[in-house]
């Protein structure tokens, strides 16, 4: 019989930012005590990681930004996002890149004895990320794997949410690239007989070295944006040439609303 488990409550505390919630999220530990107890408690629970990019979608797309907010858990995957929180004067959880957690969810996963089932990349990369994150975490139980090229509608989609059902996952990840992973997520969740759905975008590629590591270095002077831009300029400069200028006049809009706001009340005030 397939698994049937009501949402779990959203973790408490979000700092409001651009109209989206993000979690005072210290660390991988934080996340993986959040899904922890998801699974103990027999529920199922959305994990996001916020970044520009997703913040512009959110800009632009009401059901983008509705379903960050739906989200149980927003963690912050970008430095961008954490300059702009700064800037408007709130404080900004530290950042968790998803390319790096993902070795850290393998070797959580491995020692609670959770399985978890990758979707996503092109064929036959699922399978050698899986294979990957087995050599280093040897207890990793891998449900299952399938590629994201089939369609997302109909009698192949039905297939692949039967597939991931009948392996009894206990973590889901999701990795299509913004938004057709949420969207796919936001259509199915409720079909899925899972705990954890979490979204991962490119992160299949980089476990399997199909996209290089960031420099330490890099990641200590915030660079890791460009890194990513000389890795794959054709795919990521007019994204960022968009996605940053884009995100910035909107935290700097805001920031501008709340200081005439902040004016006009002192003077009633004073008046």
């Amino acid at each position: 019989m397939p698994r049937s488990y009501p949402l779990a409550k959203p973790e408490k505390n979000p700092v409001e930012f651009l109209r989206v919630p993000v979690h005072p999220v210290g660390g991988a530990e934080d996340v993986h005590h959040f899904i922890e107890e998801v699974i103990t408690g027999k529920k199922k629970a959305v994990i996001f990681n916020l970044n520009i990019h997703a913040m512009v979608i959110s800009f632009r797309s009401r059901w983008y930004r509705n379903f960050i907010r739906k989200a149980h858990l927003i963690f912050c995957d970008g430095d961008g996002v954490r300059w702009g929180m700064r800037v408007l004067g709130l404080p900004p959880p530290p950042k968790m890149g998803t390319t790096r957690w993902i070795w850290d969810l393998a070797g959580f996963c491995a020692k609670k004895g959770y399985r978890i089932y990758f979707l996503g990349g092109k064929p036959g990369i699922a399978a050698e990320a899986a294979r990957r994150l087995k050599d280093r975490h040897a207890k990793l139980q891998v449900a299952g794997v399938h590629d994201g090229y089939f369609k997302h509608w109909g009698q192949e989609n039905e297939a692949v949410i039967a597939e991931i059902n009948a392996a009894r996952a206990d973590v889901l990840m999701v990795c299509m690239g913004m938004p057709l992973q949420e969207k796919w997520i936001l259509k199915n969740m409720r079909r899925l007989d899972v705990h954890i759905l979490a979204k991962g975008g490119a992160v299949l590629d980089y476990v399997t070295g199909q996209l290089g590591q960031v420099p330490e270095w890099m990641l200590r002077l915030n660079l890791e944006w460009l890194f990513r831009v000389w890795e794959e300029p054709r795919r990521l400069f007019w994204r960022y040439a968009h996605d940053i200028p884009t995100f910035f006049y909107f935290v700097f809009r805001e920031k501008l609303k709340r200081r005439f706001t902040s004016r006009r009340s002192r003077k009633k005030q004073s008046g």
